[in-house]
């Protein structure tokens, strides 16, 4: 069983175990985006550490129970995709990124390398990321996440919380409810981009988050949402 608090940003094992420790992101995540996270507690009782990864599979949609561990429980169904993390990188205090690529292949790094472990992520679905508070881990904290500048928001529509805003669980075996760490860094209106101008620009796919200096910037550049990758084109968007 996994408990979060800290507003959804830190999910802790309850029970002295090394496996149901799944929890996923309370959005979608995108290409690129580096979602960072500390591991605030470990044990040595166990052998292993934390595993990382990414689904196309929506927490929602989840049937319950869920599998105890992502490995092999998850990645040998379709829309799954882990690596483990070595535990010498996993002590208490570590800071990590994980990410996808624009190739489908999962990187992970620290503060001085980084590490390309996995290739094969369909990416022409939207993906959340998974994490497994397996092995000797115990507790992670989410410290955010980044992406080329990109200041992350929340995707629209994001999951309606389960219990309360701080507090919800999640249960490989018996409990009815899938927690999801809360991954939202800004909740204001400015722009994503240059996080100066009012966010004035709605976007075909309904969010509201560039100015229209960044608009066409981002149009040109990258074709897509920065917050949900949806396409977008040069006349398909209305400045409000």
């Amino acid at each position: 069983m996994v408990r979060l608090s800290q507003g959804g940003r830190l999910a802790e094992k309850t029970k002295d175990t090394f496996k149901n420790g799944l929890v996923f992101s309370s959005r979608t995540v995108k290409t690129q985006e580096r979602i960072r996270l500390r591991v605030e507690r470990d044990s040595f009782i166990w052998n292993g550490a934390l595993r990382v990864g990414f689904t196309n599979v929506s927490p929602l949609s989840r049937s319950l129970p869920l599998p105890p561990m992502a490995i092999p429980d998850l990645t040998s169904r379709p829309g799954h995709w882990a690596v483990p993390i070595p535990e010498s990188l996993c002590q208490a205090g570590s800071e990590l990124e994980f990410w996808v690529s624009s190739g489908g292949s999962i990187y992970v790094s620290n503060n001085s390398s980084q590490w390309k472990l996995l290739t094969g992520v369909d990416l022409s679905q939207p993906l959340w990321a998974m994490i497994d508070i397996y092995g000797q881990t115990c507790s992670i904290l989410l410290l955010g996440s980044k992406i080329r500048g990109f200041c992350t928001r929340r995707s629209c529509p994001a999951p309606e919380p389960i219990t309360s805003p701080d507090v919800s669980s999640l249960s490989g075996s018996t409990d009815d409810c899938i927690s999801c760490l809360d991954m939202e860094i800004s909740a204001d209106k400015g722009c994503v981009v240059c996080m100066v101008r009012e966010a004035s620009v709605l976007l075909p796919c309904g969010h509201q988050c560039l100015c229209h200096h960044c608009s066409s910037k981002v149009s040109q550049q990258f074709g897509t949402c920065p917050l949900c990758r949806h396409k977008i084109s040069s006349t398909g968007s209305v400045e409000v």
